[in-house]
């Protein structure tokens, strides 16, 4: 941690920020492969520790340049993300969209955040 962000009383997080193209299908299937990832996804807090928070959107604009799905989660530490990434529960569900995504995009970043009053 940033010695400075520490002596202030302030925390980092690592936030980790996915988002995917699924491959195009017929007229409701798109939208149960959507529904499961959010589902499957959601179901990762409390199971892999130091993940802090999770949540999946997905795209209701319709512009032909939007991802189908967003991930937003955030960690206690770099560590803690790569535990995410090597988890097993985490694995099957990045292995199952192998099938379905035609793009995937990643950011991962250090926020410091101010402590709650």
């Amino acid at each position: 941690m940033d010695q400075l962000a520490a002596q202030k009383g302030q925390r980092e997080r690592v936030k980790h920020v996915v988002m995917w193209n699924l491959l195009p299908s017929a007229d409701g299937q798109k939208a149960a492969a959507v529904e499961a990832v959010k589902s499957r996804f959601e179901a990762l807090l409390g199971a892999i520790p130091g993940l802090l928070h999770i949540e999946v959107g997905v795209d209701f604009s319709g512009v032909d340049y939007a991802c189908d799905v967003v991930l937003y989660s955030e960690f206690e530490s770099a560590e803690a993300l790569e535990a995410y990434a090597n988890h097993p529960a985490h694995l099957k569900i990045r292995d199952e969209l192998q099938g379905v995504r035609i793009a995937r995009y990643q950011v991962d970043y250090v926020s410091t955040e101010e402590p709650s009053p």
